[in-house]
């Protein structure tokens, strides 16, 4: 198994999420590693659907993720839930206005086989916008049943998880009533994706092109 470094430090993220919560379930542990072992000059995390409520949880989350990153810009939306698709060509056109202003040396976003329409969605206009950057698609666990086969591991400890997951459950109280919302099932995928790894705790992740 090999493994990866980047070429340059420091180094600057760009961080792509459908719903308050999508960034900090799918690569939260894996930015908390970055942000720890890397020297991280910058960071953008955007978020495109929230409400009132939501929208405070995301930045409180985002900002303890990102505590130790010197220049961040947290952009929470408020694109319609579920209805990104028919909003394709303004967020379209949001990505274009990023995208002249930021060249990160790594981007975050949905893997395109969710089930999810808004993730794929988001997905999609991430490898139309930036065609030559390394780009990792996370996967979020969920009903629908979508995991796949990741090909890109992010080996995380236990302090990591630990504090991903108290990240979670602190922020977003909205969604403690969610059966899914709990500290053992954001484990449980770690688990899996750690012992594919030949580790106890990883993120998996999409990578269609690297390289190296």
């Amino acid at each position: 198994m090999m493994s990866f470094k980047f070429r340059k430090n420091p180094i600057e993220i760009l961080c792509l999420g459908a719903h308050c919560d999508d960034i900090e379930i799918g690569a939260g542990n894996t930015i908390l590693r970055i942000c720890k072992e890397l020297e991280v000059d910058r960071v953008i995390w955007i978020v495109f659907t929230s409400n009132e409520i939501r929208k405070k949880e995301a930045y409180i989350s985002a900002e303890k993720i990102l505590e130790s990153v010197p220049n961040k810009n947290i952009l929470i939306n408020s694109f319609r839930d579920g209805y990104l698709p028919v909003q394709r060509e303004q967020i379209k056109d949001y990505f274009e206005t990023i995208k002249l202003k930021f060249t990160p040396d790594l981007i975050v976003t949905h893997h395109r086989d969710d089930c999810h329409q808004d993730h794929r969605l988001i997905s999609e206009l991430t490898w139309n916008t930036w065609r030559n950057h390394l780009i990792l698609e996370y996967e979020v666990l969920k009903y629908d049943g979508d995991l796949g086969t990741p090909n890109f591991y992010v080996p995380v400890n236990e302090n990591i998880v630990a504090k991903r997951n108290k990240i979670l459950i602190d922020s977003f109280q909205s969604q403690h009533s969610k059966h899914w919302f709990s500290d053992d099932n954001f484990r449980a995928l770690l688990r899996i994706r750690g012992m594919e790894s030949v580790t106890k705790y990883a993120e998996g992740f999409y990578a269609r092109k690297v390289i190296f």
